[in-house]
């Protein structure tokens, strides 16, 4: 990513810096499906922005690494880590994923919200332990306007056609996925 990108990156998240009132909770389009998580074992969020769901998914029994682009997001979500007392077991590093995924052990759940790059696909389902999740949530054309940054309509079950879906959506310019690695 350039060093443009990152710039514009650290300003949205300095202009909407979180409230000390920030709860941590599972993606927004998986709450209904929120048991399907795992309680236990390691966990990847790419793309983690203010930490909200690396540290939920902590408070379930997960460690897990989170990263972002960011250095302003990883503060602010590191800070969140810390005052709900899992830092020990929540850690976040800025990483640019136009490098690829950062390395590290098969995980049980990774979650991605919000960022798509169809040349991290293998490497996530690589990266999924057998039985892992992946959540995945996208601006989608469905919808919504086409346009870079949104996914085609059946983008990531097509991505991901070697899971087992639990849940899968598309509308009002978003699409998602929850979906289990079975080998």
């Amino acid at each position: 990513m350039s060093d443009a990108d990152r710039m514009r990156w650290d300003e949205r998240y300095a202009a909407r810096t979180p409230s000390p009132g920030v709860v941590p909770r599972p993606p927004e389009c998986f709450a209904a499906v929120a048991d399907e998580f795992p309680t236990g074992g390691r966990g990847l969020e790419i793309a983690c922005g203010t930490g909200v769901v690396a540290v939920w998914l902590t408070l379930r029994g997960i460690e897990v690494t989170a990263v972002d682009v960011s250095p302003v997001a990883i503060d602010c979500a590191a800070a969140l880590a810390r005052r709900v007392g899992v830092d020990d077991r929540c850690r976040f590093s800025v990483a640019d994923l136009d490098d690829g995924l950062p390395p590290g052990p098969p995980v049980d759940v990774l979650v991605c919200q919000l960022f798509r790059d169809p040349r991290l696909d293998g490497p996530i389902v690589e990266r999924l332990a057998p039985g892992g999740l992946l959540a995945i949530s996208v601006l989608s054309e469905v919808g919504a306007t086409p346009g870079r940054f949104r996914a085609r309509p059946g983008a990531l079950p097509a991505a991901f056609g070697g899971l087992h879906v639990v849940t899968a959506g598309e509308s009002d310019g978003r699409a998602w996925l929850l979906a289990r690695r079975t080998r």
